[in-house]
């Protein structure tokens, strides 16, 4: 992994201890196969305590903007004097995107084999897709939802117009196939978080003009007291705050704070109550058939190149009469290359 230096800088000790816990969240995440965003390193160490004292603030919390801020400004000085892997804090929010090249044409090919796949869930009577509030746990969604062939959906707060009525055409396609439509839903337990499950379920509805049933997975109060993440001051600012607070109270919590594993196996866990494991098997089935197929191609197609080649060879060679030497575009007058009729 790369720790790169482009500048040399000189720590403090607290600080150079405080490099070395991040160092150990983020080797605990890579050994699991993720990345992390800079929120959700900044919540294992509320959620294990690994902010000094110092850090804490007039009323003796470390749990502050103040402290996110000088997290942050710590781990891009540590990214710099090559103590902290380039590779293992992400910025989600930011993506480049460029064209697929391919080197020979046998290579796209090659790639077919691995990308190809049919629909697991052609056969089965539910469809599925798994909404989260944050962009930031895209990453998450995916580790869980794509080996199972269930589509995921960042929803970025509350989720626009557009984005919903879009959503609503793919589940009308499947409702009118005779599919039972699940969307699984994942958000903060705060105002706004506890009430967009709610709104995803009412407009999808309506665009639908059938019930859509969303099944909330997280965060929820049992949760909250089963894995005790960090809480963090509910803004009275919502306008849903004051029914917030009649219900769980002044304190909110965030979804980020929930260890990447105990997500992904929330929503594993929850897949597999749809899913019917016959019908799974049938269609892997199905997909390994076609894949040898494809794989068959790949293996022989230096061959089949070489045989067009060969064909295309002998077609552009022009035609002629071996009795009286007649070429393409002339008439055989002895009969012998096609009875008197023009060559072709």
């Amino acid at each position: 992994m790369p720790k790169i230096c482009y500048e040399h800088k000189k720590f403090s000790p607290e600080k150079l201890e405080l490099l070395a816990r991040a160092n150990m969240v983020i080797m605990n995440y890579q050994q699991q196969g993720f990345t992390l965003t800079l929120r959700q390193l900044y919540y294992q160490f509320i959620a294990n305590n690994l902010f000094p004292q110092s850090w804490a603030n007039t009323a003796g919390v470390t749990n502050s903007v103040q402290s996110y801020n000088r997290l942050g400004n710590l781990i891009s000085d540590g990214r710099m004097a090559g103590l902290i892997d380039w590779e293992a804090i992400v910025d989600r929010g930011r993506t480049s995107y460029a064209n697929t090249h391919w080197a020979r044409p046998s290579q796209i090919l090659e790639a077919t084999v691995k990308q190809y796949a049919i629909d697991r869930w052609a056969n089965q009577p539910y469809y599925l897709e798994v909404w989260v509030e944050k962009e930031a746990l895209e990453d998450v969604l995916g580790r869980a939802c794509q080996p199972m062939d269930v589509r995921f959906f960042a929803c970025k707060g509350y989720t626009s117009q557009s984005a919903m009525w879009e959503a609503s055409q793919r589940l009308v396609d499947k409702l009118d196939q005779g599919k039972k439509v699940v969307i699984i839903h994942l958000g903060d337990h705060d105002p706004s978080g506890v009430d967009m499950s709610r709104d995803i379920e009412e407009r999808l509805s309506l665009f639908c003009r059938q019930p859509v049933p969303v099944n909330r997975i997280a965060l929820n109060w049992a949760q909250i007291q089963q894995f005790n993440p960090p809480p963090n001051p509910a803004k009275t600012t919502d306008s849903r705050y004051q029914a917030y607070e009649d219900k769980y109270g002044t304190d909110s919590w965030e979804l980020d704070a929930l260890d990447p594993a105990v997500l992904v196996n929330l929503i594993r866990k929850e897949i597999l109550r749809y899913r019917s494991e016959t019908l799974w098997e049938a269609q892997l089935a199905i997909e390994e058939r076609g894949r040898t197929t494809l794989d068959c191609v790949v293996k022989y197609f230096p061959d089949v190149v070489e045989y067009l080649r060969q064909r295309r060879k002998m077609s552009d060679e022009p035609v002629v009469c071996q009795q009286c030497g007649a070429k393409a575009g002339q008439r055989c007058l002895c009969g012998v290359g096609n009875q008197g009729r023009q060559l072709s």
